[in-house]
């Protein structure tokens, strides 16, 4: 078995635990490496809050510096909710930006967010049988 452990670059370590715990209901665990690595517990697996500063190289072989504007990555974090609506307002009022409507589907209502570092997250609220509503058999 391989484990998870999800960690997001900040450059605002603070900041960041008041936005995840407020604002996504996780809850701090431990400080790692001299409080520039903060656990976020509460969810399916670990989240690591690291600091690295706006400007640094993303990886020595990369050309991309951070930037915690609003930015696209193909990978970013799904959060399921039971009320996607309360998750949404608590999200926005801890620092998220509603990028868009919240949206219904089949298998339940989701939003699609960005938190204070510019990092996109969606809030899902899944009904029935979720994303087996949609799945053929």
């Amino acid at each position: 078995m391989i484990g998870i452990v999800i960690t997001i670059d900040v450059d605002d370590v603070e900041r960041a635990i008041r936005f995840y715990c407020e604002g996504l209901g996780l809850r701090l665990g431990r400080r790692l490496f001299d409080g520039t690595v903060a656990e976020l517990l509460g969810g399916s697996a670990p989240i690591h809050l690291s600091v690295k500063s706006a400007g640094t190289p993303s990886s020595r072989y990369g050309s991309g510096a951070r930037d915690y504007g609003r930015h696209w990555t193909p990978v970013h974090l799904d959060f399921t909710v039971t009320d996607v609506a309360d998750a949404v307002r608590r999200a926005q009022g801890a620092g998220a930006r509603l990028e868009g409507e919240v949206e219904t589907f089949p298998w339940g209502r989701m939003a699609n967010l960005s938190d204070p570092f510019g990092h996109g997250l969606c809030l899902i609220q899944l009904v029935g049988r979720g994303y087996g509503e949609v799945i053929s058999r």
